[in-house]
């Protein structure tokens, strides 16, 4: 009887903590498993370097959605960004690729515009900032300084 109960108890035990990791993974992992109420909205960049699949999308520094989808059209970076429903953006707003800190990871920042027209879901911001390369610029200024 003390047996069955122990075993009982430890099966319980393994049940609830498999349970919580489970949890922690998704929501750690950013994992929408249920859809998500957030609208598309594509960018084009010369450049994306560092910028990755998940990356905050960030408006006067609150985040406001992520980045969902990278892929290249037309040797140009397009950018599938999953906007929060209660955010609207102007049609001439602005995305930039920004640096958290020194070092830090990439994020895109929208610089809302003063259009009464909104992007519609699906849509596309047109106004966009690529990333600087510091690579190229600490190269330009080493070898251009002769």
């Amino acid at each position: 009887m003390k047996k069955i109960n122990i075993e009982t108890g430890v099966g319980i035990f393994l049940i609830i903590g498999f349970i919580c990791l489970g949890y922690l993974s998704v929501s750690l992992g950013n994992v929408s498993l249920f859809g998500t109420d957030q609208y598309a909205v594509n960018a084009r960049f010369a450049n994306i370097s560092g910028l990755k699949e998940g990356a905050p999308v960030e408006i006067a520094g609150v985040t406001v959605g992520k980045v969902s989808k990278i892929d290249l059209e037309d040797y140009e970076a397009s950018v599938e960004l999953l906007i929060a429903p209660d955010v609207k953006l102007q049609e001439d707003s602005i995305a930039s690729i920004r640096t958290q800190g020194i070092i830090g990871d990439k994020y895109i920042k929208i610089s809302p515009g003063g259009a009464e027209e909104f992007i519609e879901p699906g849509g596309e911001i047109f106004e966009t900032e690529s990333t600087i390369d510091l690579e190229e610029l600490v190269g330009k200024y080493i070898f251009d300084k002769e």
